[in-house]
């Protein structure tokens, strides 16, 4: 078994979880933020929904330098939900295609994430997949339960059932 093999089922079960939770988030509540200094419900779905762009562009070249200007690495907050979906639903298609293909050898290549002339880190795509990626991910989708949580829409299960689905 490849390392991208062990690593599919953890891909598809995270992503799935993922999309659960960006089916609740409510349209109207786009703009709600729960603190001057948080992003907005929509700021914060959409980078969720966005996230799995990191695994792509990871698997696809040695180095990500966020000065590119690349529309794809930060996108607008999302205008309907249905678009934040078919966004979302995109991006995981293209990076689990990615990732499928991935040999050991292109795992353990080194990766770098830049600034221009300022490299910010570089891992071992592995590493950066699970921490850049993964991790990344559902850090900010325990943030999104949250924010459903306080805007009193039921959180589907994550890692088992929730106060409002047993």
């Amino acid at each position: 078994m490849t390392i991208a093999q062990s690593l599919l089922p953890e891909y598809d079960h995270e992503l799935a979880t993922t999309r659960r939770v960006l089916e609740r988030v409510p349209p109207a509540e786009f703009g709600w933020k729960p603190h001057a200094r948080s992003m907005t419900l929509g700021q914060l779905a959409g980078h969720v929904a966005n996230i799995p762009f990191w695994l792509s562009a990871t698997l696809n070249a040695p180095f990500y330098d966020v000065n590119a200007g690349d529309k794809e690495a930060r996108l607008d907050p999302p205008v309907s939900r249905e678009l934040l979906l078919q966004e979302f639903d995109t991006k995981v298609k293209n990076a689990r295609a990615s990732l499928a293909k991935a040999t050991d050898a292109e795992m353990m290549a080194p990766w770098a994430l830049k600034q221009g002339d300022h490299e910010i880190f570089s891992l071992p795509r592995i590493a950066a997949i699970r921490s850049f990626v993964m991790n990344h991910m559902i850090h900010h989708r325990g943030q999104l339960s949250v924010y459903l949580r306080l805007k009193d829409v039921p959180v589907p299960p994550i890692y088992g059932p929730t106060a409002d689905e047993q």
